[in-house]
């Protein structure tokens, strides 16, 4: 047994928004932008964060797998839906992670992840790291053209890795490229050419350097290279000063996915997992005030667990969208008159909200001793009619279970904020039902005895007070 890298996942939202769809709409003002018109970025749906993205990516990591070994989740990312609240404690709840997992919000920097993963190396013990990114942007700016809504996971531990690390090495450097202040919501960025040639090009190389000479491995060796970088050619230029390959430089994705920001290091790392032979050498790089430099060797052939997608089956996953005003919408970036029924107080009682944790952040149901009967929500008694016994119930997770649509609903009379909302009965295999919202598909494609899986979703939010909701809602398990 050796430590190292157990397994990986990733989850891109399944819209993916033209760029020229945002270009059309905004090069009346600025038509320089018309070069960036090219390719789609991965949108969040409107009930989407970087919990919700978290979750799936490391659900996609674990699929296969057992939980009870995690010792420790590192949730990284710049887009934490709340400031005072851990917001890994939401993710591990919701993947069911035992109680004294160790959990850890890692934040402010795009080399989060980086930082979080070379942290967990030095610990050396059974980390799931996870980054998502959800960031929102000024109306027909190049940020908003270049972004892209993503998360990866990372599964650390001792057994037989995938890949085994073979040396790291970090530098730190208040180097303001950007920076977003608790007065600002969006990013405010400097001057390309000097975020290029005074940051990533007098920076990046030496860490690079140091990390190379740590594992005893020449630059030409490296078969990988994961850096993103917001600049254009950046990746090649440092790869070039530090001696790597140009052949080794990974595609940044930007045309089919766009830069998922602190998440970006991770899901090129995953893609270059998915893609690597035993032998090859994987270096990632995360820039952001100094940056952090991890060389990795791939020590056996990336096995794709029953359902799990990876990089490059959520990028087969898409959804095209050509609608910009959704990208808007969904990120409040234009205030919508929503009508009356978009009203109603969505006051969450915090008590409520812990005493039924189980059903709700992690939804487990019941399963009855006596009879077998499985049922959502858990209850004191059996609802077998032929049973109902009394406290004969144990806690059963439903998340991980496929269920049927038995009936459905596309309504336009209640609010959402992408209308209609589909909502119906779902049957699960080995029993129970429950009604439920249905997300990422279009209402001509609820169908009776359709397979849906389970995927963690926001409810709805409390304007009024700042609160998001979660739950779990049902997704088609094909695309749709």
């Amino acid at each position: 047994m050796s430590y190292g890298i157990l397994a990986a996942g990733a989850y891109i939202p399944r819209l993916r928004l033209s760029r020229r769809s945002i270009v059309d709409a905004n090069a009346w003002l600025n038509p320089a932008l018309k070069s960036q018109a090219k390719g789609e970025r991965a949108m969040c749906n409107w009930d989407e964060d970087s919990l919700t993205m978290a979750v799936e990516a490391a659900r996609d990591t674990l699929a296969g797998r057992g939980r009870a070994d995690v010792a420790a989740l590192h949730l990284c990312s710049t887009t934490f839906p709340f400031l005072d609240r851990l917001n890994a404690g939401v993710v591990a709840r919701a993947l069911d992670l035992a109680d004294d997992v160790s959990a850890l919000d890692v934040a402010a920097t795009q080399r989060a992840a980086t930082s979080a993963l070379r942290t967990a190396l030095d610990a050396r013990t059974s980390t799931l790291i996870v980054a998502a990114e959800n960031r929102r942007a000024k109306a027909g700016s190049s940020s908003e053209i270049s972004s892209g809504d993503g998360a990866a996971a990372i599964l650390l531990g001792d057994g037989e890795p995938i890949a085994r690390p073979l040396g790291r090495a970090t530098a730190t450097a208040d180097f303001v490229d950007h920076y977003r202040s608790m007065e600002q919501p969006f990013d405010y960025q400097w001057e390309e050419r000097w975020i290029r040639d005074a940051g990533y090009m007098e920076i990046v190389p030496a860490v690079i350097g140091r990390c190379l000479a740590q594992a005893g491995v020449a630059a030409a060796d490296v078969a990988h290279f994961c850096m993103p970088a917001a600049v254009s050619r950046v990746a090649p230029a440092v790869a070039k000063a530090a001696g790597i390959p140009e052949t080794a430089v990974r595609d940044g994705l930007g045309g089919q996915c766009g830069d998922t920001g602190a998440a970006h290091p991770l899901v090129l790392l995953v893609a270059a997992l998915e893609d690597a032979k035993p032998g090859d050498r994987i270096l990632v790089v995360g820039f952001g005030q100094g940056a952090d430099a991890i060389l990795f060797e791939c020590t056996a052939p990336f096995e794709a667990a029953p359902g799990h997608l990876g990089v490059r089956g959520h990028l087969a996953r898409r959804c095209e969208e050509l609608n910009y005003s959704k990208l808007l919408a969904f990120g409040d970036l234009v205030e919508i008159e929503r009508g009356m029924r978009a009203e109603a107080d969505k006051l969450t009682p915090l008590s409520a909200l812990w005493r039924h944790r189980d059903a709700v952040t992690s939804f487990k149901g019941g399963r009855c001793t006596a009879c077998g009967t499985l049922q959502f929500p858990k209850s004191r008694i059996c609802v077998n009619p032929n049973c109902n016994a009394l406290d004969t119930q144990e806690p059963h997770a439903f998340a991980d279970k496929v269920g049927r649509m038995n009936s459905y609903t596309a309504d336009r009379l209640t609010y959402s904020p992408d209308p209609p909302a589909c909502y119906g009965m779902v049957q699960f295999e080995g029993g129970g039902r429950w009604m439920m919202d249905f997300t990422d598909l279009e209402p001509d494609q609820l169908e009776v005895g359709r397979a849906m899986r389970m995927v963690f979703r926001i409810k709805d939010v409390d304007a009024q007070r700042g609160f998001r909701r979660y739950f779990w809602k049902a997704a088609p398990v094909t695309p749709a």
